[in-house]
């Protein structure tokens, strides 16, 4: 019976992970992301976009497989499953292609992620609207065929993320998809570092991204320093971060409660934060907190989610900031950075940047406009941030542990320097090829 991984994304690039697995007659995709290296070689959004599931095709963005797209043909589907790690759009952007009778299995939260992506996002790559979703949580075992995937949680920079142990006649395989030991649940990935040990497998496909400019810090410890940032600051304090990052947002809410602010969210992270209250295991702040804003954008026309959520929550607009600067941390995008004119945050502001910094060009550019935004205001910049990814010297003390036979490393730029560090390691690691299949 054959067992084989085919790596369609993830090859020498951080993100873009779509790696399908056979196990006899089950075919299964482990995540079904977008490549933004790829996807940016050839697109700009706003004003160059794909238009067409075929405009992907074209450049090889979306991998031109037979049998999984939509509109639905004749044929059956070729492929039993996705399997989606997380909500992050480099892994799961690509679930908007496919057909509606090959379903998609993600953990409750990130069904609940996406789906508020797609009601307040417009895009070809953000329809998910016909999505056939179907959710688990650690402990469910999901069977197809002969395969039985094991999801078990891990610690990421976004909710509701999943590594999966998928048993195959060949033995198991572990996919880690993107994890971390340094974040606010650092026992979740042990649990599942521990599980995919247990189960002696024969091939591990790990994520490599910090394996340069790795940086030592938790979320505890950015938690602290946004307080004492706040702390510091009289004025207005402006704090960029992912919107789906609830950690980050956690650490900035109970920082603004501490110094006796108000936290102000955009309308999409407002959005989420309503999707999500009825998950008890997230404790995030509700919007019924009075320590919770709702920061509403100058704006001509709202969307029908934003209406919902300026009817229902304590709003605020840009004159009503300027008038009680010191008393609130307002999370601002660089999207937003126009509504700093109806502001004018006063001197002794500042700017929190909590992301990612700039990797490609296209964010440079970005970055280089901020800051002329932040030097025409006079705000100074700190940049507080940790990653949503293991570090190396963790990630090698994990594989010892797992103790695979075999290494498939992905997410990662830089492989051949995965491939060295790790080289003392029993297991034998292959440098992957896009589009190759490998027998297990």
């Amino acid at each position: 019976m054959v067992v084989s991984l085919t790596f369609y994304g993830g090859v020498k690039e951080i993100g873009g992970n779509k790696v399908l697995l056979r196990s006899g007659d089950a075919k299964v995709f482990l995540d079904f992301g977008m490549s933004f290296t790829l996807r940016e070689q050839f697109y700009s959004d706003p004003f160059l976009s794909p238009r067409r599931k075929e405009d992907l095709l074209e450049f090889g963005i979306l991998p031109d497989l037979r049998g999984i797209y939509r509109p639905d043909g004749d044929e059956p589907p070729q492929i039993d499953a996705v399997f989606l790690s997380h909500g992050h759009m480099d892994h799961a952007a690509y679930i908007s292609f496919l057909r509606n009778d090959i379903p998609v299995y993600c953990g409750e939260t990130t069904a609940t992620v996406l789906k508020a992506l797609g009601a307040t996002k417009v895009g070809l790559e953000y329809d998910i609207g016909d999505v056939r979703f179907k959710t688990f949580r650690t402990g469910d075992k999901i069977k197809i065929g002969d395969l039985t995937v094991e999801p078990v949680h891990v610690d990421h920079s976004i909710p509701g993320a999943y590594g999966f142990i998928l048993h195959t006649p060949s033995g198991a395989v572990v996919y880690t998809g993107d994890f971390r030991l340094h974040g606010t649940k650092p026992e979740m990935t042990e649990e599942f570092v521990q599980k995919a040990a247990e189960a002696e497998p024969v091939a591990v496909i790990p994520e490599g991204t910090n394996m340069v400019n790795a940086e030592i810090s938790s979320e505890p410890e950015v938690g602290e320093k946004i307080n004492r940032i706040i702390g510091q600051a009289s004025g207005l304090v402006l704090a960029d971060f992912a919107w789906a990052d609830v950690d980050r947002l956690r650490s900035f809410y109970q920082a603004a409660k501490l110094n006796e602010r108000r936290l102000a969210v955009t309308l999409k992270q407002a959005y989420l934060l309503n999707r999500l209250s009825t998950d008890p295991h997230l404790k995030i702040p509700s919007l019924k907190d009075e320590s919770v804003l709702v920061f509403q954008r100058t704006k001509k026309r709202y969307f029908d989610w934003e209406r919902e959520i300026l009817e229902s929550s304590n709003v605020v607009n840009y004159s009503q900031v300027a008038e009680r600067q010191g008393r609130v941390v307002l999370a601002l995008s660089f999207y937003g950075l126009g509504e700093l004119i109806g502001i004018k945050p006063s001197p002794e502001s500042c700017y929190i940047l909590s992301a990612s910094e700039p990797f490609n060009e296209e964010m440079e550019i970005d970055f280089n406009r901020l800051m002329n935004w932040l030097d025409h205001y006079g705000l100074p910049q700190y940049h507080v941030h940790i990653s949503g990814h293991i570090m190396p010297l963790q990630l090698k003390e994990a594989l010892k542990t797992i103790k695979p036979k075999k290494i498939f490393p992905i997410h990662g730029e830089h492989p051949e320097l995965f491939r060295k560090f790790m080289k003392n390691l029993p297991s034998e690691i292959t440098l992957t090829e896009k589009g190759k299949e490998y027998t297990l």
